[in-house]
């Protein structure tokens, strides 16, 4: 990939830096907002996590070995930024994750950002009854439409882990979605 290596070089040179972080920025905050949204449900909560994934990309680029793609690298940081907020707000908060998920499923419908309708509250109810991976699987493979390919580079599991436990997701989410 001469293309991303002639980017990178482009966003660690100081000549070209601010130019090629704007690319990155036009690149990527888009489909990043969409995905920490999908993990932490909350808009404001998500725009400190996409800016707090922006700063360690920028500090931490001059460490990107290129053993992944750059996409599938700055996903991981994302995914790992947003499951530790998660993480730290409901230690704070002196809740457990799953109760503060539930809270921020019931906070959806006041959401101004959020247009979903009951069926998609209810879907969000549902994905939160599945273990973190399962959830995570399932939100890239179904809201985000990622390939198994890049999921596997993002988490780090195998393609076929992947495709099990989203098969297991899909299950338990009928399953609630038939039972509620």
């Amino acid at each position: 990939m001469p293309e991303e290596q002639e980017f990178i070089e482009q966003l660690l040179n100081p000549k070209t830096q601010n130019e090629a972080f704007q690319k990155l920025l036009s690149i990527y905050q888009r489909p990043l907002y969409n995905h920490i949204r999908n993990i932490v449900l909350n808009h404001d909560d998500t725009d400190d996590v996409l800016q707090n994934t922006f700063v360690k990309v920028f500090q931490h680029l001059k460490n990107f070995k290129g053993e992944s793609k750059l996409f599938s690298w700055i996903y991981r940081i994302a995914t790992n930024e947003a499951l530790t907020f998660l993480n730290q707000k409901a230690k704070k908060s002196g809740i457990s994750s799953e109760a503060l998920q539930n809270k921020s499923i019931d906070n959806l419908k006041a959401d101004i950002y959020f247009d979903g309708n009951e069926i998609q509250i209810t879907l969000h109810k549902a994905i939160a009854t599945l273990p973190e991976k399962q959830q995570l699987v399932f939100k890239m493979k179904y809201f985000e439409e990622l390939k198994y390919e890049e999921i596997s580079e993002i988490l780090g599991t195998s393609v076929g882990a992947l495709k099990a436990s989203y098969h297991h997701a899909v299950k338990k989410i009928e399953a609630f979605v038939t039972n509620d």
